[in-house]
Order: C-alpha cells, then sequence, then structure tokens
C-alpha cells in the first residue's frame, strides 16, 4: 500500500466522523453541544454532553498542524475537556510527536484501520469461503434488514447493551442515530434472531469509498458469527453502490479485526492516540 491510498483511508474517517456530527449539531438547539473546528487538515471535534474520546478527538493532524497545537489544546481546555490526538503511521514525524510530549500529551492507545479493494472494471468483490458462519445460526431465524426510522429503537437497544452503555441512555443514542436515515451516504442495520435484535451496524458511501462503522452485538450473541454477517452484508451493499474502496477501523486483533479479516480485508495501518498525561476533572 503506497501513501496516496493511506491518505484516502485516513480520508474516509474524517469524512464519516465529520457528516455524523454535522448531523448531531443540526439538532434542534444542538442539545449535545456540538462543534467541529479546522485547524489546517487537521478536524478537531467536540461534544459537550457527550464526554467520550470518541467525541472529542483530533484527526488528521500532521507536522504542518504542528504550530497549531497551543491553539488546538486551547479550544478544548477552554471547554473544560481533554482532547486526544489520533496519528497515522505516514504523519507521525518525529518533530511533531516531540512537540506533543512537550505539550504534556503521551501515546496512549493504537487502532487499526483494514481495507479491501474492489475489482475497477466490475465492481466485484468474492468473500472468502471460510468468512461464512451461518450454520452457526442454523437452529435459529436469522435476517439482517437494513432498518427504517422506526426501528432505531432496536439499535439503539442493541448499541447500549452491546457497548457497555446504560440502558437509561437509549433515548439519546436513537436520536443521535436516528436523523442520520435518509441522509446522503447512511445506511443503518440491525441482525434480529428470532425476531430479537441482537447486532447492529452503520455504513457510510461517499464517493466510491465505503466506511464500515458503529458495530455491536449482544454479549449472549457474540461469536456466532452475527457481525461477520453484518459486515458482508455492509460489503456487498457497498460494492451494489459502486465502491472501489471499502474501510474498516478496529482495535488492532480485537474480534472486529479477525472479523473484517475473514471477510478479505486487510490491514492498511495501525494509528496511534495521544492523550493529556493531565486529567481534566477526571477526564483524560
Amino acid at each position: 500500500m503506497d501513501v496516496p491510498v493511506a491518505e484516502r483511508l485516513e480520508r474516509s474517517e474524517i469524512e464519516y466522523m465529520t457528516d455524523r456530527m454535522r448531523a448531531i449539531e443540526e439538532r434542534q438547539g444542538n442539545p449535545m453541544g456540538i462543534e467541529i473546528r479546522f485547524f489546517g487538515e487537521a478536524v478537531a471535534f467536540y461534544s459537550r454532553e457527550m464526554p467520550w474520546p470518541q467525541f472529542n478527538t483530533v484527526k488528521g493532524i500532521g507536522l504542518q498542524e504542528e504550530p497549531h497545537l497551543t491553539e488546538i489544546i486551547d479550544f478544548y481546555r477552554s471547554r473544560d475537556r481533554n482532547p486526544h490526538m489520533e496519528l497515522t503511521p505516514f504523519k507521525s514525524e518525529p518533530t511533531l510527536l516531540k512537540s506533543l510530549a512537550g505539550h504534556g500529551f503521551f501515546q496512549s492507545s493504537f487502532h487499526s484501520t483494514l481495507y479491501a479493494v474492489c475489482a475497477e472494471e466490475d465492481r466485484t468483490y468474492e468473500f472468502p469461503k471460510r468468512s461464512l458462519h451461518k450454520e452457526l445460526l442454523q437452529k435459529e431465524v436469522l435476517q439482517i434488514k437494513e432498518i427504517h426510522l422506526d426501528q432505531f429503537d432496536d439499535y439503539a437497544t442493541v448499541h447500549c447493551l452491546g457497548t457497555g452503555l446504560p440502558i437509561s441512555g437509549k433515548q439519546h443514542v436513537a436520536d443521535n442515530n436516528r436523523i442520520l436515515h435518509g441522509r446522503q451516504g447512511w445506511k443503518y442495520y440491525v441482525a434480529y434472531v428470532n425476531n430479537e435484535p441482537v447486532g447492529s451496524a452503520a455504513s457510510y458511501i461517499k464517493g466510491d469509498t465505503a466506511s464500515l462503522t458503529f458495530a455491536a452485538t449482544l454479549p449472549s450473541y457474540r461469536n456466532r458469527g452475527i457481525q461477520s454477517l453484518l459486515i458482508e452484508r455492509r460489503m456487498n451493499d457497498a460494492v451494489q453502490a459502486g465502491c472501489s474502496l471499502i474501510v474498516g477501523q478496529a482495535t488492532y486483533l480485537s474480534s472486529s479485526f479477525r472479523n473484517m479479516q475473514r471477510a478479505g480485508m486487510q490491514l492498511g495501518y495501525t494509528r496511534s492516540t495521544w492523550s493529556s498525561l493531565e486529567p481534566l476533572n477526571g477526564l483524560l
């Protein structure tokens, strides 16, 4: 893989996150307190009501943004929040890394980006036979549906229970995702076993690139092939939509990472996350 392809992978993640945050910001009164700022080619995302790292992070930062570091940090600190800086390997220049350390940041984690390329001439993609797990559910009725507006309660239930969020926050999850229904590029899916929602996933298509995003499975239904089938459904839909590149993110060697590999996706790169050494109101 060369740098132009790596740049496409990074851009796909920035594009889906920007569109998602814009949609939440456009809710009446902006109840989640969303702000998006641009510093050179880097994009800073902030949410007043969602303090979790994925909603308060900087993507696309490189050496040319190094002079903006103080401004970026002040943007978050003035809002009582510590930012997370996400760096891809091809932008991790020593000067930038030293500057981050000098501002009190340390490398706190890694996250991998995987991708698959579809044939340019006929937009086809062949799944490895070993990626199918339908036999694991042969005694139950499995359906994977692209959901309608009135089914986001099912999506939110799986999202909360599958990611460890309190079920009391289900309405917020439903509202923040329901706004993407019908928005250009977005598709939401729920896997049902015997008519009960057990898995969820989403995808975002822009141009000829599809991003696989936000997947979860109920704990009692893990290791049964649910996510593999959701990945394949989204990849099939992306191919049918004319995509030549499919991108996904996962923790390195996690179950999600292995599921993407089983579907034929390969590792593009593993980016690093840099966090503040000093906690701010208990938040890192």
